[in-house]
């Protein structure tokens, strides 16, 4: 799911590359980009593909006519790709879209590679619910979680004293608040180290990628914020670290290539061979560490902030989040005003006495993102 994305991309990458003979793809779906995904259908082969907005069937449907494919067009037909019989689904849909999508898959009770960190931001509880009532697999994909996943103790958890999270520190690390007022688009989009999607590449930027990060790792591995925390690492050497009760603290090295967690997913419990390049010391030289700079990046105090208040808040954050990186991404907003659309939203929830309900069911859900939404919008439009 999300298969024309960058995780998705890579995905096929690596099982077109390195394991061909030992998968078969039964399910293809993405949101708007008929041309790829129709590309990819013809070269996979699989029983059925779906495509989230209607605008560009027609490219789809004309490209795989007589190739016997199924095709399903809307987001009906994406959450039925979530919930077609397979083995293993990787869960790369960017976004609050790629919830439903993605418990249909978990209820499965199979194996889910999860690349979309807002399935558990927006719905933590209950998606974590439904993954041990299904008995499934749930296997992290973001390379900071599925390096805690690699060195963690999971049966002994009282034996950890806290989870580092590592942060490239984005763009924008070394700019003065001054400089961040004139920041341009294009300046965003460019990632010093990883390959990403624009909005992952925005949240990067704002560091809010890392926030949303720390509430997944909270619900992920079960430990409160007190026992996360984040730590900048420009060189991207080091994934992720977990810090003992004795002292030892074990990381997860490797180059900053997305093909690297990708391929732990896909092959978990043993590992592929990748065409990812090695890791040369001597080359690297050296690893840096620094204490980001909350004040300047505020969206790492918002994102723990809804962490901690629990509720509705890491819902409303993410969608405020969403609306207003896709307006940066379109010209409506500065990027500074990122943060502060976000911040306005949740004190609006706030207003009314509601930011810490607890959300019952997975239609509360998607009606509080509906409604931060609204806010957002009002806010750019403003």
């Amino acid at each position: 799911m999300g298969s024309t994305g960058s995780v998705g991309e890579n995905t096929l990458s690596l099982i077109r590359d390195s394991a061909r003979d030992d998968y078969k793809l039964v399910c293809l779906s993405a949101n708007t980009n008929a041309h790829s995904l129709a590309k990819q259908a013809l070269e996979f082969r699989p029983e059925f593909v779906a495509l989230g907005c209607a605008t560009n069937q027609d490219v789809l449907k004309e490209a795989l006519a007589g190739s016997g494919i199924k095709i399903g067009i809307g987001r009906e037909a994406v959450i039925t790709a979530g919930a077609w019989p397979s083995d293993f689904t990787m869960a790369a849909i960017v976004g609050a879209a790629g919830l439903e999508p993605t418990l249909a898959a978990v209820e499965q009770g199979r194996s889910v590679g999860l690349a979309n960190k807002e399935c558990l931001v927006c719905a933590g509880d209950l998606f974590m619910e439904a993954v041990k009532s299904a008995g499934t697999t749930l296997l992290p994909v973001d390379s900071e979680h599925n390096a805690i996943f690699q060195v963690l103790e999971r049966d002994r958890p009282n034996e950890v004293r806290r989870l580092i999270l590592t942060a490239s520190g984005g763009p924008f690390r070394e700019f003065t608040a001054e400089q961040l007022q004139s920041v341009t688009r294009e300046q965003a989009l460019n990632h010093p180290v990883w390959d990403m999607g624009a909005k992952i590449s925005i949240d990067s930027a704002t560091l809010m990628n890392k926030g949303l990060e720390l509430i997944e790792a909270s619900y992920l591995f079960d430990r409160p914020a007190s026992e996360i925390d984040i730590i900048v690492h420009p060189q991207s050497i080091i994934h992720s670290m977990v810090e003992y009760v004795d002292g030892s603290v074990l990381a997860q090295m490797g180059p900053p290539d997305m093909r690297t967690p990708i391929a732990y997913a896909l092959a978990w419990p043993k590992r592929m061979e990748t065409a990812v390049e090695q890791l040369n010391f001597a080359q690297v030289g050296k690893l840096e560490f620094y204490p980001p700079d909350c004040c300047k990046f505020q969206a790492l105090r918002l994102a723990r902030e809804a962490l901690e208040a629990g509720g509705m808040a890491p819902t409303v954050l993410n969608a405020a989040n969403e609306v207003a990186v896709e307006a940066f991404l379109q010209g409506g907003l500065k990027f500074t005003a990122l943060t502060e659309c976000i911040e306005q939203v949740m004190n609006s929830f706030k207003s009314e006495n509601s930011f810490t309900m607890p959300l019952k069911t997975i239609k509360d859900v998607l009606d509080i993102d509906e409604r931060a939404r609204v806010k957002a919008h009002a806010f750019v439009k403003a």
